[in-house]
């Protein structure tokens, strides 16, 4: 469904991306780790041309995103769904408001239509009960639960994560890990997850993709990832206190 040819992306004077050549299937948990720094969220960012390559062709399906524009760009965005590592709520507007935004600024739908997506989207997050509530009320595990309801208001077929659990306490980071399983099996969404949390990554992703130096130097499944045994991996799995030992299965911990 996603694919990058050759990407290369230049700031501040160096390669961010150089080269990177990968593929997403569709309906799979695609996560992306590696430490600060080596591209991540620019990664992210290329697959709704929030960023352009400086070269290379990102693809959707049989369109080439990293060229088109105007309305036909908005087209393709239209299919994505993004949840942005702070949540990126609007204070002054509940979380009702700030789920309702998309489709009140996207679409013609009607106000009950609206209201009626809205209150499907916040009890699909477990949080229906905050939907009167202003961002500054709740907890910051709350805000990343309206920022996903937002990003999947409008039914995407793919939804983009940016750091989801960051900043979050143990248990509520599981809390999101779960839900971002939940679209996927229940919606079969297509997830792209960028994280830091090896935890989380080795739980819900399908494959796993470390960047480092521009590239990709492993993309496998949880548990060959687990097992392997490119030194960048290992000092980022022996980091967070994961043994190569540690036995995870496609799609999550076992």
């Amino acid at each position: 469904m996603i694919r990058f040819d050759n990407i290369v992306k230049r700031l501040g004077g160096r390669n961010v991306l150089d080269g990177l050549s990968f593929e997403i299937r569709t309906g799979e948990v695609f996560v992306i780790v590696g430490p600060s720094g080596t591209g991540k969220s620019v990664t992210l960012r290329h697959m709704v041309q929030l960023l352009r390559p400086t070269s290379g062709t990102v693809w959707v399906d049989d369109v080439a995103a990293s060229e088109v524009d105007g309305d036909e760009l908005e087209k393709l965005r239209e299919r994505f769904g993004y949840l942005f590592q702070g949540g990126a709520l609007l204070t002054w507007l509940t979380v009702a408001e700030n789920v309702a935004l998309p489709l009140q600024e996207k679409t013609d739908l009607p106000e009950d239509e609206i209201a009626r997506r809205v209150q499907e989207a916040l009890e699909m997050v477990d949080l229906a009960e905050a939907a009167d509530q202003y961002p500054s009320e709740i907890s910051g595990g709350m805000q990343k639960r309206a920022g996903l309801a937002r990003a999947i208001v409008r039914r995407p077929e793919i939804v983009l994560y940016d750091e989801p659990t960051s900043g979050l306490d143990p248990v509520t980071a599981r809390t999101i890990d779960r839900l971002i399983q939940h679209l996927n099996r229940n919606l079969g969404v297509t997830s792209v997850v960028v994280t830091h949390d090896m935890q989380g990554a080795l739980s819900i992703g399908h494959r796993v993709a470390m960047l480092h130096g521009g590239r990709f130097v492993e993309v496998a499944t949880p548990r060959a990832f687990a097992a392997s045994s490119q030194p960048e991996v290992q000092q980022f799995l022996a980091a967070q206190y994961i043994s190569r030992g540690t036995f995870f299965a496609e799609g999550g911990a076992r």
